[in-house]
């Protein structure tokens, strides 16, 4: 039997980290198996489902690198889509669902109260098999013991989740279910529905839900809850890929990164984790931080142009030798490409603002003729290159008898507008004599 696995999000807004790692999970199934990934638009909420919110989804969802094999090509409902099952939006299917509630009907299996549909619910526990959590008996509550039955279509005609969850999973010919923890209490209902039809329910494999660092669930208002933040931040992909496969999962001897075409050939569902994941964003930026360092440079330069250009940096405007040995100086030296821009933005602009602490501490009166007497020297220096920038510097300095400290300071606040950045003498042979000299007398005009 071929695997089909689906991922099925409901358009509110935005893609919560926790559906994300759902739909990764899914996707990672469907790829180890060889079988087929399905996506499958939740959006029978009319008041709160909109065209944008798939669009996030649909974006969010190719950002990490997770393509589909079934289901839309963009966000339009009624648009083109790709596999044999669809319509692939539960607004389409309403005609599907109204002839399984008629078949319900028929059968006795439902009735109508005050204008709702109510399906007949089992009158004893059921067990449910999962393949991560064990057999669950799901006893019926004091309330369910009275009356175990529930609405499957409501009094104003509109469908309910459990019944186009069952429905849809059944005409798409779902094998495995694979969701969060949290659905583990619908599921009773879903196998009842599912036996109701004559058909044995697909193999339900409920994963273990994410949750803070300190403990509590993780909130659409929690730091890390949203995909989007993580492209607009600067994170890599294939890091975010790697780092959401941890949650709940984890490969052999304790691995922390392991590129996506391994975690595809070890991942399977036995090996989930029973216990609820913690985000640790410190330790996910730590990983994303190892993705840069040792990322190849045609994607470094990639990534970077991508963030100078969101900060609005044009960097475009610069010739492509200068900006490759510009970046070269930058690779390492940052967690997130989004803190790019401000580590190495001064390649990149010529309005420099001066960080005011740092202005307050090294643009001083003592400083003005030792940062002239480098300028001097500077403006002498041929070739202007990175080796002889420090010799430089270092005589300098030993004709003033002071430390190079003393000069560099100034000469890095002057040059980036920053205390920290780039080695400054590197930085300053990328920037050539003249841009690196005009910086220098800017500095030297505003100190008293």
């Amino acid at each position: 039997m071929k695997v089909r696995v689906r991922f099925a999000p409901s358009p509110t807004g935005f893609l919560h980290i926790g559906g994300a790692r759902t739909a990764l999970f899914n996707w990672l199934y469907a790829r180890h198996t060889g079988g087929t990934f399905i996506l499958r638009i939740e959006d029978t909420d009319a008041a709160r489902n909109t065209q944008e919110a798939v669009n996030v989804i649909l974006n969010g969802l190719r950002w990490l690198g997770l393509d589909w094999d079934e289901g839309p090509i963009n966000s339009d409902a009624t648009g083109p889509s790709k596999g044999d099952y669809g319509p692939y939006f539960q607004s389409q299917r309403k005609e599907n669902y109204q002839r399984r509630v008629e078949a319900l009907l028929s059968h006795e299996l439902a009735y109508e109260q005050e204008g709702a549909v109510k399906f007949k619910m089992a009158r004893e526990p059921i067990v449910i098999p999962d393949l991560v959590v064990g057999d669950v008996r799901r006893e019926l509550t004091d309330r369910e013991q009275v009356d175990p039955d529930f609405v499957i279509v409501r009094s104003d005609g509109q469908p309910v989740f459990h019944l186009v969850n069952v429905v849809d999973d059944l005409e798409m010919n779902i094998t495995h279910v694979i969701r969060g923890e949290d659905h583990l209490s619908n599921t009773a209902k879903h196998i009842a529905l599912f036996r109701a039809f004559g058909i044995e329910p697909p193999k339900y494999a409920h994963i273990p839900l994410i949750l803070n660092v300190d403990g509590t669930k993780m909130s659409k208002r929690d730091q890390g809850a949203s995909l989007t933040a993580y492209a607009d931040e600067g994170y890599v992909p294939e890091a975010v890929l790697n780092y959401l496969s941890l949650l709940g999962w984890s490969p052999k001897g304790n691995r922390e990164k392991v590129p996506a075409s391994e975690i595809v050939e070890l991942f399977d569902l036995p090996q989930i984790l029973h216990h609820n994941a913690r985000f640790d964003l410190a330790k996910m930026n730590w990983l994303n931080g190892e993705y840069i360092r040792e990322m190849g440079d045609d994607r470094f330069y990639e990534l970077s142009m991508h963030a100078l250009a969101h900060a609005g940096l044009d960097a475009n405007k610069y010739p492509v030798e200068y900006v490759k040995a510009a970046l070269d100086t930058c690779k390492g030296k940052f967690k997130l490409f989004g803190e790019l821009p401000g580590y190495a933005g001064f390649y990149f602009t010529e309005d420099i603002d001066y960080d005011p602490v740092a202005a307050q501490r090294d643009f001083t009166a003592e400083n003005k003729p030792r940062l002239a007497k480098l300028r001097e020297a500077l403006a002498k220096l041929e070739p202007f290159e990175h080796e002889s920038i420090g010799t430089t510097l270092g005589a300098v300095a030993k004709e003033l008898g002071i430390k190079t400290g003393l000069l560099v300071h100034p000469t890095r606040l002057a040059c980036c507008g920053k205390p920290a950045g780039p080695s400054l003498y590197h930085l300053l042979g990328i920037l050539g004599k003249d841009r690196a000299l005009q910086r220098i007398d800017r500095a030297l005009a505003r100190m008293n």
